[in-house]
């Protein structure tokens, strides 16, 4: 199993999980030109994808989903409240999934997870292929016990690190959108990332990406600095999904 991102922030967010012949692409926040393009980078066209997965309804991770669909007949699993939300357009096939069961997409387990966020029915997700497990967390407020539990086991996580709380008091957002980042179905603060890490099993890990940093309120410094201490390792072993490069792909051995 691998994983790759498109790109990963406010301006867009793409993430690509590959098990054996199925290849997933889970929320397209980009514009179909931009998409291709960036999938190029990894040797990809959109046709090889198997199937698109939402987290959730907000523009940033879904925009691009209804049209790619549609131009190159891929179908698009997402809840139910997620589909209601939605209003780019019918899609080619849609597929409900209910947040509290697990469910396959060809070669590819997942165990999806309802998170605290300001949508409809939103859900992140647990990724396997039988032996090795990705968990991505993101677009989250705050830290259930139920996240927790699906976060065992992990070879691999890509974990939210949005905001450090002192740049976003005195950042240039206006306050009520300070309220919503930092609120209970906001985004993860770093020090919440870290306290995240702590208490979960992380024996197993390989490789440890954050994402979903702010621009604006965040500097990979910061979490990585965190997230070190956490796991006891050098800083510039902490990969970075970032907004205009995404990440590489990367293998679970």
């Amino acid at each position: 199993m691998r994983f790759a991102s498109l790109g990963s922030g406010s301006k867009g967010n793409a993430t690509l999980v590959e098990a054996g012949a199925t290849r997933v692409l889970v929320d397209c926040g980009f514009s179909c030109t931009e998409t291709e393009k960036r999938l190029a980078r990894l040797s990809l066209e959109p046709g090889d994808l198997s199937a698109i997965l939402v987290t959730h309804e907000h523009g940033d991770h879904i925009s691009g989903v209804a049209r790619l669909s549609r131009r190159y007949q891929l179908p698009v699993w997402m809840t139910a409240g997620t589909e209601a939300a939605h209003k780019g357009g019918a899609v080619a096939a849609w597929h409900c999934f209910n947040g509290h069961r697990n469910f396959s997409i060809g070669e590819l387990g997942i165990e999806p997870f309802p998170v605290p966020h300001d949508a409809r029915e939103p859900c992140q997700f647990v990724f396997s292929d039988g032996e090795k497990r990705l968990g991505l967390l993101t677009d989250v407020g705050s830290i259930t016990s139920h996240i927790v539990q699906a976060l065992l086991n992990l070879d691999a996580i890509i974990l939210e690190c949005n905001h450090d709380p002192d740049m976003l008091a005195t950042g240039p957002y206006p306050p009520v959108l300070k309220q919503r980042v930092g609120g209970s179905f906001g985004h993860l603060s770093n020090q919440q990332a870290a306290d995240l890490l702590a208490r979960i099993d992380t024996d197993r890990l390989q490789h440890l990406v954050i994402a979903h940093l702010s621009e604006k309120n965040n500097h990979p410094g910061l979490p990585r600095a965190l997230l070190s201490e956490v796991l006891d390792c050098r800083t510039e072993d902490i990969l970075v999904a970032d907004q205009p490069d995404g990440l590489s792909w990367m293998s679970l051995n």
